[in-house]
């Protein structure tokens, strides 16, 4: 498996970077190699490739796409194996980081060459130039998706807060512990206090 891994800064906002690339049917604007790109719903891509000469085909799903953070997607049938993933750091209001990782299976000879000469890591850095190029030219992006694909790991800002502070209110969890239960801990408070009750209505002091 072959990993090509690019980072380029691009002079727009994050949402902007993050639009166009949701534009799966735009991508042979500056992808080196994809011929096209059709996007069946809103998880589902079928792409045609010519590399070194040898056209392929497959069908990919978008496994992570989260709004100005996140895009991810992998083949599920044809001709090759691959996959991709694409981030998006904002460095300030008006220009982002977005690193680009291609994973992919180089099959046949051509293919294997190319990847041993370090073919496919030059066209990548080509990929994410022409991107830049194609953004900043443009001033914004052709279209947008904005909806929410995949889950995400849990994070301290999901857990919501007791109203006394420090332990998650009843119902809460922090990754990897059980639910914190308010009205087990009321029952435990309320058999101390009358423990220590009948612990004081025992104590005679004339019996000393």
């Amino acid at each position: 498996m072959s990993t090509v891994v690019e980072s380029v800064e691009v002079h727009v906002p994050v949402s902007t970077a993050y639009n166009q690339w949701t534009q799966f049917e735009t991508f042979p604007e500056f992808m080196g190699g994809v011929v096209s790109i059709t996007q069946t719903d809103d998880r589902h891509t079928h792409w045609v490739t010519k590399i070194g000469g040898v056209r392929r085909e497959f069908d990919a799903e978008i496994t992570e796409q989260h709004p100005d953070e996140r895009i991810a997607w992998r083949s599920i049938a044809g001709d090759t194996t691959h996959a991709g993933l694409v981030t998006f750091e904002p460095l300030d209001a008006e220009n982002t980081r977005v690193t680009v990782q291609l994973d992919w299976q180089p099959e046949g000879l051509t293919e294997k060459a190319g990847s041993a000469l370090g073919l496919d890591d030059r066209q990548v850095k080509a990929d994410t130039r022409k991107f830049k190029e194609f953004i900043e030219h443009r001033g914004t992006e052709t279209g947008e998706w904005r909806g929410d694909v995949g889950g995400r790991a849990p994070t301290m800002s999901d857990i919501p807060e007791s109203p006394l502070g420090g332990m998650p209110a009843s119902g809460g969890t922090i990754a990897g512990s059980q639910p914190y239960d308010t009205a087990a801990a009321d029952r435990r408070t309320e058999e101390e206090r009358r423990m220590q009750e009948r612990g004081r209505d025992a104590y005679d002091p004339d019996a000393f």
